[in-house]
């Protein structure tokens, strides 16, 4: 077969053989693709039980448009053998990935959610798979998992071509009533599922022996060893979940897939293993204890600088500033606080300052029982304060020690330092964190006047850069061409006086993702803080603009945000970025169970709405869309695309006079100021004007806007694909990739879930 022409397809390798059928990689001669060809065997071409049951296989993977199942183009025979042209993926089994050990929880609880999102689908639509195995999952390089061979699946709506009381499918996997030989309804995908979940955590099959009879008896008679004997780390819940899937009765199981989802979905959110199996810490905000409560500045930058200092600790989970202030000025239990952060261990303390006197006390407690595994006070002068925090630092790695191999000497990679440059960048930090545009030119101020009094001082630099590109980006304050190129000057800077400042990559990342629409030198950058800090939650965090709007690697990025959530677990905009991945995905009802938890857990966090209001409008829910939107505007963000997405909806929903206040809002603020050209652009799109969208899209194109990347996702641009203007647009901004993605089918449109 190998170099053989087959109706449009040139058979290149074989790539795999089963009882079903033999697979080829192949190449589509006509759509120059690489797609995978599976054969009905040669011996039962004249079956036809088999030829029908091979044909119905094609059927119902066809019937299925999901991204976790193998897309299926075509059934043909040509040369009198029978062929189903499918998708080839490039990637690995679940099978062939196990041979090398068990997965850590979230990788297990991230494949395993996919797969049974695939299999909700198969559900509604009436197909049980029926052989549902690690062999028969496929996971992409992008971290993609893909249901294969749909050859034993029953259909409700066509003919069950099994014989009765025939076994069929593969014996460690089989539910009891599947291996009796009985009659099985969906809930027989919930025990094989379950019991691969258990294999994926353990390395061990829940039945097994080296006779398929014993195998059967021990699933319709035996109970598997608990999991939690093989790995004691395992959680509570996911333990009773994998027990829920493999009941005798099916009754007993999962009532559907959406079921077993919902209490996946709560483990998945939280971070369920970091604390259990590696040191973890969080340091609380120092309590000022000066007589001058402006002091405060220095207590919370105190705080935020041992922080940054012990994320470079190899080995160490610590978790980022967002989420261990969220407890300031709070009075919360010490286990709840550590609970929230899955933590094992904080850092609390208080900071007197009097004129250039310090006095510092900082204890180190065990969250289990309160116990204090180490503490001291520190009275020196202010010259002293990166000592103490090197020694603080020393101290705490010193009593944590025998968990890590570490040395207890952190390396020292501070500058000499003028101290008033010091005290005018922790200002900064202080006016920086409370992100808001009210407080931005305040934060950048202390930083200018940082760097003058000490220009070698390498953080105010980095801290400038950050700002500058959210002034773009984020607030939508400056053109790009105004802000961009001072990020950039300032990250270089930075990066010439000291080489080790993984922030200074990740700015230099983002100016290439944002402004220079460079995919090579944004993946260097990214790649560099990863190395230089990969327990950094703002690496994880940022790499996913670049692997979204660059690459159009979904996965790949909510891999890197479900990180930075383990970092930062309390940080509502990594949650809703999360939430917004599985909108660009066409998963619209998760993105709005994570939005509506979002909602649920601070009403008053200002950015969910924007996720919320998108994934209605693209639902057609336009007065919720519009609640959300009016919601965002109560609390004081009236951003340009809120303003014009908005509208827009409003336009949908009929009501022209408010559709037109909105417009005009953003035609004032253009002749009083600045304004986006890509949301007026976006605008005019949703309005349904596309030759004054593209004027605008043009024009933000001209002007090297930020906000402009934002085209390349799916799904409120999608209807623009075809437009060749917009073809035109990527090939400028250097992006072909995407283009090629789009045509080869890889982003199409997957609205399972409102189509149900």
């Amino acid at each position: 077969m190998i170099g053989k022409t087959i109706s449009h397809y040139r058979i290149q390798e074989k790539i795999g053989e089963g009882g079903m059928g033999v697979v080829y990689k192949a190449e589509d001669t006509k759509l120059k693709r690489t797609v995978a060809l599976k054969f009905l065997p040669p011996e039962w071409t004249r079956d036809q039980e088999a030829k029908q049951r091979f044909i119905q296989e094609g059927q119902a993977a066809a019937a299925l448009d999901h991204p976790n199942i193998c897309t299926i183009y075509e059934i043909d025979e040509a040369e009198g053998r029978t062929f189903i042209a499918m998708a080839y993926i490039e990637g690995q089994s679940l099978k062939e990935r196990l041979a090398s050990g068990p997965l850590d929880i979230n990788g297990a609880i991230n494949i395993i959610t996919q797969v049974a999102e695939g299999l909700k689908k198969a559900h509604f639509k009436g197909i049980i798979h029926r052989d549902i195995k690690p062999a028969n999952i496929m996971l992409t390089e992008e971290g993609l998992a893909k249901i294969m061979d749909f050859g034993l699946a029953k259909l409700e709506w066509g003919v069950d071509l099994t014989k009765t009381a025939t076994i069929m499918g593969t014996a460690a996997y089989m539910s009891p009533e599947q291996a009796k030989g009985q009659d099985v309804d969906h809930r027989t995908d919930i025990w094989s599922l379950g019991a691969m979940l258990y294999e994926m955590l353990s390395g061990a099959r829940p039945f097994k022996s080296e006779h398929d009879q014993a195998v059967f008896y021990s699933i319709l008679h035996e109970d598997p060893e608990p999991i939690r004997k093989i790995k004691e780390y395992i959680p509570d819940k996911l333990e009773k979940i994998i027990l829920r899937t493999l009941e005798k009765n099916p009754q007993s199981r999962y009532a559907d897939m959406s079921e077993m989802l919902t209490e996946l979905k709560e483990i998945r959110q939280k971070p369920v293993s970091i604390s259990s199996e590696k040191p973890s810490i969080a340091v609380l905000p120092f309590v000022n204890m000066s007589a001058d409560p402006e002091n405060e500045y220095f207590s919370d930058g105190l705080a935020e600088e041992l922080i940054n200092a012990l994320t470079n600790v190899k080995d160490l989970h610590v978790v980022a500033r967002t989420s261990s202030f969220a407890f300031k000025g709070e009075k919360v239990d010490i286990r709840e606080i550590g609970q929230k952060l899955n933590v094992k261990t904080l850092l609390e303390g208080s900071v007197r300052k009097a004129g250039n006197q310090v006095r510092i006390t900082a204890q180190l407690i065990k969250v289990e029982d309160g116990y204090h595994l180490w503490s001291d006070r520190f009275d020196r002068n202010m010259e002293d304060i990166f000592a103490i925090q090197d020694e603080i630092t020393e101290k705490i790695v010193e009593n944590l020690k025998t968990t890590l191999d570490l040395p207890t000497h952190i390396q020292d990679r501070r500058q000499d330092v003028n101290l008033e440059a010091y005290d005018l960048y922790l200002k900064g930090r202080y006016f920086w964190n409370k992100f808001s545009p009210q407080w931005v030119n305040k934060a950048m101020d202390y930083y200018n006047q940082a760097i003058t009094k000490d220009p070698d001082f390498a953080l105010p630099y980095t801290a400038l850069a950050e700002a500058s590109v959210m002034f773009s980006t984020g607030f939508d304050l400056l053109p790009s061409r105004d802000a961009m190129p001072k990020a950039r000057a300032a990250a270089t800077k930075a990066l010439g006086l000291d080489r080790g400042l993984a922030e200074a990559h990740v700015a230099l990342g983002l100016v290439a993702t944002c402004y220079d629409w460079d995919r090579t030198v944004a993946k260097e950058h990214f790649q560099k803080a990863l190395e230089l800090n990969p327990n950094s939650a703002m690496v994880h965090q940022y790499i996913e603009y670049y692997l979204t709007f660059l690459e159009n690697e979904f996965q790949e990025g909510i891999a890197h945000l479900e990180s930075a959530q383990e970092l930062d677990p309390l940080n509502l905009f990594i949650k809703t970025r999360l939430a917004f991945m599985y909108y660009y995905l066409w998963d619209f009802d998760r993105s709005l169970d994570m939005t509506k938890d979002i909602v649920k857990s601070d009403p008053s966090f200002p950015v969910v709405y924007i996720c919320l209001m998108d994934v209605y409008g693209q639902m057609g829910m336009y007065d919720e869309a519009i609640a959300a939107g009016e919601k965002m505007l109560a609390l004081g963000a009236r951003a340009t695309g809120t303003l014009g997405v908005l509208g827009a909806y409003y336009s949908r929903a009929d009501q022209k006079e408010k559709s037109m206040e909105m417009l005009s809002e953003l035609k004032e603020r253009s002749e009083r100021g600045y304004v986006s050209s890509f949301w007026m652009a976006t605008v005019y799109h949703f309005l349904g004007d596309k030759d004054k969208a593209f004027e605008w899209f043009e024009k933000a194109y001209d002007e090297q806007d930020g906000n402009l990347i934002f085209i390349t996702a799916p799904p409120p641009f999608k209807s623009l694909w075809p437009d060749p203007r917009y073809k035109s647009l990527l090939k400028k901004m250097g992006l072909t990739n995407i283009i090629k993605k789009q045509e080869c089918g890889e982003l199409d449109p997957k609205e399972n879930n409102r189509s149900e």
